[in-house]
């Protein structure tokens, strides 16, 4: 995993009322709301004095135009692995527990709504599992030992409880493997699907579904394999060439998904920027490309930038951004801060994304519990297994700096930005129209950000390795 941070500043300027958890005050009308992160993190989240709009003064750095729209956004969130489920369910008292929840999903904390789930394990879990394991040399393509006995021990009641909090959230879920007898390997570690199996996998990636909305949990999206380009050593996974995808998308799980539950999308690759022809051959396949929705990006090789083409290659294909993990190797607050702003909250979604998501939710003062993998892989928070301290860490205040302010069905709208050092994405939420503007600056000095929209302006000095959102209300447009 390279994620490279950056030494840049991030201001979000989130234009929406804050709740009681930011210490949040009431506006006036004409008033736009600030929310700080310095590079230093001596502010965290921090809302600053409001700003007055006024009449158009002085040169534009950013022009926002709420006419000119672009995706609806899904959320921001991360991932409920077994890992995240467990630490949070055991090592906090319930009263903790609940105030964690709280904090991470309700609309008065982050409001975190999208999230990800493993179809078996993965290599943050405490033991290598599939939902239909058999003993060595037997199969089962019938699937009668299958069941998500595991996921109810602590993930599905971790996802019901982030429901209850957040009715929007929105869930996906990816295998790291299929069941061992099904592969080439007769392992969960390494090896392909056998072609024999196809009709048995896609079964089983029904049957989960089916299981989960039986049990509360229901899955908005699938994919059929986490990273098919990469064969781990130490922990489960599974190659899927893009030809093999094809053929099982074309002729197994798409009509079977399609005909048992079509309100479930289907998305390919669920993998990194650095292979774009991955997913372009699987969508060359029309058969195939006609049950795809969209296509899901990896950051940990390649750049952001891959997104745009691939999109524009397939307009009618959504895409979501389903994977990234801070980490030891990138311990300094303001470079990584300012990486995940500029790349995956600004980058992504302007390169399309509907929904950004970060890998573990929560993980120990060990980073784990894991089996293999990243042995130094960084949660949204950590939990403290001996005295269930909770740090809120870095990649916490990133994505607050979008999911508190963004809601679910909000729409990206146009942002154009004459400076190089100040990176910026505008969206408009549904119901209460108000414009949230994230912005960064990228640059080396403080830079004065000038903002425009609809005959108005405001002003703020934004310094160097700062990130601020702004939130303010604006009446419904006027169609062009």
């Amino acid at each position: 995993m390279n994620m490279a941070p950056i030494a840049a500043g991030c201001a979000a300027l989130v234009l929406a009322l804050g709740g009681p958890a930011f210490a949040s005050t009431k506006s006036a009308p004409a008033s736009v709301q600030v929310w700080l992160t310095t590079f230093d993190g001596a502010q965290r989240l921090a809302r600053q004095p409001d700003l007055m709009r006024r009449a158009p003064q002085g040169e534009a750095v950013i022009n926002i135009d709420q006419r000119i729209r672009f995706q609806s956004i899904v959320g921001f969130g991360a991932a409920i692995t077994d890992a995240s489920a467990y630490v949070i369910r055991h090592d906090l008292s319930p009263n903790a527990r609940s105030a964690l929840m709280r904090d991470l999903f309700s609309a008065k904390g982050l409001n975190l709504s999208f999230t990800r789930l493993t179809i078996g394990a993965s290599d943050f879990s405490r033991t290598d599992y599939s939902y239909d394991d058999a003993p060595p040399g037997q199969t089962d393509p019938e699937l009668k030992r299958f069941s998500i006995a595991q996921a109810e021990v602590d993930v599905i009641p971790t996802v019901r409880e982030a429901l209850r909090l957040n009715p929007h959230l929105s869930v996906m879920a990816s295998p790291w493997s299929a069941p061992g007898w099904m592969k080439t390997s007769g392992s969960l570690i390494k090896g392909e699907l056998k072609p024999d199996a196809y009709p048995a996998f896609a079964d089983y990636l029904v049957r989960y579904v089916q299981a989960m909305r039986r049990e509360g949990v229901p899955i908005f999206a699938l994919t059929l394999q986490n990273e098919p380009g990469f064969e781990p050593a130490t922990y489960p996974g599974m190659k899927v060439p893009p030809a093999t995808r094809a053929a099982f998308i074309r002729d197994y799980l798409g009509p079977e998904l399609q005909a048992q539950s079509p309100k479930t999308r289907l998305l390919d690759f669920d993998h990194n920027w650095d292979e774009p022809n991955s997913p372009l051959a699987v969508l060359a396949d029309p058969k195939a490309s006609a049950f795809v929705s969209g296509v899901a990006w990896h950051c940990y090789k390649g750049d952001v930038s891959a997104q745009g083409p691939v999109h524009d290659a397939h307009p009618d294909k959504d895409v979501y951004f389903t994977e990234c993990s801070g980490g030891e190797w990138a311990p300094k607050f303001g470079d990584t801060f300012d990486w995940l702003i500029q790349n995956l909250i600004i980058g992504s979604t302007r390169g399309w994304a509907r929904g950004v998501l970060l890998w573990n939710l929560a993980l120990d003062e060990t980073h784990g519990p894991h089996l293999g993998g990243c042995s130094d892989c960084r949660g949204v928070v950590t939990i403290d297994s001996r005295t269930g301290a909770v740090t809120r860490n870095i990649e916490y205040y990133a994505l607050g700096h979008a999911s508190r302010f963004v809601k679910a069905g909000a729409s990206r709208i146009s942002t154009e930005t004459a400076s190089t050092d100040i990176k910026a994405v505008a969206f408009r939420n549904p119901g209460d129209g108000r414009l949230a503007l994230i912005a960064l600056n990228a640059g080396k000095e403080t830079r004065r950000v000038t903002v425009r929209a609809r005959g108005s302006s405001f002003a703020y000095d934004l310094a160097a390795g700062a990130c601020a959102t702004f939130v303010w209300r604006e009446p419904k447009p006027r169609s062009r």
